[in-house]
């Protein structure tokens, strides 16, 4: 496979470099010459990149190169970055084949469907990889596509009696559904024109091919649902040392925008097996009431906890109490916490890497959806996959400390719910181990999918 040069492309987010780069990193252990590429200013930020043979890095101008984070105004920043990168992206590609490695193959994820139609002005095939489940996907494809997408009618938010099925699945509610696809969310004029744009590209295609973040075991009916699209399931995207274990060294994503100050493994290693409770809201999410809500209920359960927070609440004096039985931090890292033997559940707001990280580590979920594609993540936990339960906010939007209670006490208590909840944690994480080691489903999709290009 020598001969092929996949390029792969992202948006410098830590929630689409994570998965982007590890896919890169399993195209390189195949032999697959394989270039990483995000922003200048991105590509600038990462910490502790890692080194493997046959994996390389550049960097396209999103107009910001000198910025040290992206501008507080993301409708803004993505106008600039569609007005400056497809011009940068051609002049990388040339410089590439200058230098003797012509890019054979692109691959490029969310909101970066100009990259699809570079790929085409220079005869290049391209596949769209999907970072989020089928079923988001699925939701995207069903609102967007030009034959029977409903996004015409603009749906709005407000109208609960709107509803989604699919083959396989429960019925979706408004608000179990990707909440940028209704008129209501703030997210709405700046994502929905990017997945439409996604939607309309795959439609050019001659052979339109969508690589995504989830095995066949996991999402069979939706996947098996798509008949106009090759969508073709390689995940999970986990560090090898914790997934397929073929390369012990590769025990973190490495492509950290953070830097985790504090090490969470060494108190994580004082503590009892599956006895604590880790809780983090990902890269994006900030909070407030919600943060003071969780803390309170952190006191009262009484059991050791691992809180992720970017805001500096552990100078709070009357925080600081807390942590005899806990530990605050601001990031860390999170695959290796998952995968420690301490953690009992997790917390999350749902984001999919978080959903794929908990289930190859075998930890029960307890979801706290805010926005994106969060929400349909914790149906999906809750009653398709059942290895968590998902936690009612009251009419504020605010799960109180009494909803988490209850939730903790399910999935941390050795009543029948939290040991069959437990028990399917356990299932998936064994499937998931199996889809990407020799011979698993994801295993022989990209085997597939390599030998086809």
């Amino acid at each position: 496979m020598n001969h092929h040069h996949f390029l792969i492309i992202s948006l410098a987010a830590q929630s689409h470099l994570n998965p982007t780069l590890q896919l890169a990193k399993i195209l390189a252990r195949k032999g697959v010459r394989a270039t990483f590429t995000t922003t200048v200013s991105g590509l600038r930020r990462l910490k502790n990149l890692p080194i493997h043979e046959g994996l390389h890095f550049a960097s396209f101008s999103d107009g910001q190169d000198e910025a040290t984070e992206w501008d507080n105004d993301f409708t803004t920043y993505m106008a600039k970055l569609n007005q400056v990168a497809p011009g940068s992206l051609k002049s990388l590609l040339t410089k590439l084949a200058n230098e003797g490695y012509p890019v054979t193959y692109i691959v490029y994820t969310l909101m970066l469907p100009w990259a699809a139609k570079v790929a085409r002005e220079v005869h290049v095939p391209s596949a769209f990889l999907v970072i989020q489940c089928a079923a988001s996907f699925a939701f995207y494809h069903r609102f967007f596509n030009s034959h029977d997408g409903v996004f015409g009618k603009k749906v709005s938010s407000y109208e609960p009696s709107f509803s989604i099925e699919f083959p396989g699945l429960p019925l979706f509610s408004c608000n179990e559904i990707p909440t940028f696809l209704f008129t209501g969310d703030p997210l709405y004029s700046i994502n929905t024109p990017h997945f439409q744009e996604h939607i309309k590209v795959l439609e050019q295609e001659s052979k339109p091919c969508v690589l995504i973040n989830t095995f066949d075991e996991l999402e069979h009916q939706i996947l098996k649902s798509f008949n106009d699209v090759n969508v073709i399931p390689i995940g999970p995207f986990i560090p090898s040392a914790f997934s397929d274990g073929i390369d012990t060294s590769d025990n973190s994503f490495g492509c950290e925008l953070i830097e985790s100050k504090e090490d969470s493994l060494e108190w994580l290693d004082t503590q009892e097996e599956k006895s604590v409770i880790y809780v983090s809201f990902g890269s994006f999410v900030q909070m407030k009431k919600e943060e003071e809500e969780i803390l309170q209920c952190l006191i009262e359960i009484d059991k050791p906890f691992l809180l992720v927070i970017r805001s500096s609440l552990d100078d709070d004096e009357g925080v600081k109490g807390m942590l005899q039985k806990g530990l605050i931090v601001q990031w860390c890292s999170q695959v290796e916490v998952l995968a420690h033997k301490a953690i009992g559940c997790f917390v999350s707001h749902c984001g999919w890497n978080s959903i794929m990280e908990s289930i190859v580590a075998g930890v029960p979920i307890v979801g706290y959806p805010h926005y994106s594609d969060q929400p349909t993540n914790a149906k999906l936990v809750e009653e398709v996959w059942c290895n968590g339960v998902r936690a009612r906010p009251n009419n504020e939007g605010v799960v109180e400390r009494k909803e988490m209670r209850r939730c903790l006490d399910i999935v941390m208590g050795s009543e029948e719910e939290g040991e069959r909840i437990r028990g399917n944690a356990l299932k998936w994480r064994n499937s998931a181990l199996e889809a990407v080691r020799d011979e698993g489903s994801s295993f022989k999709n990209l085997n597939m999918f390599l030998a086809n290009q």
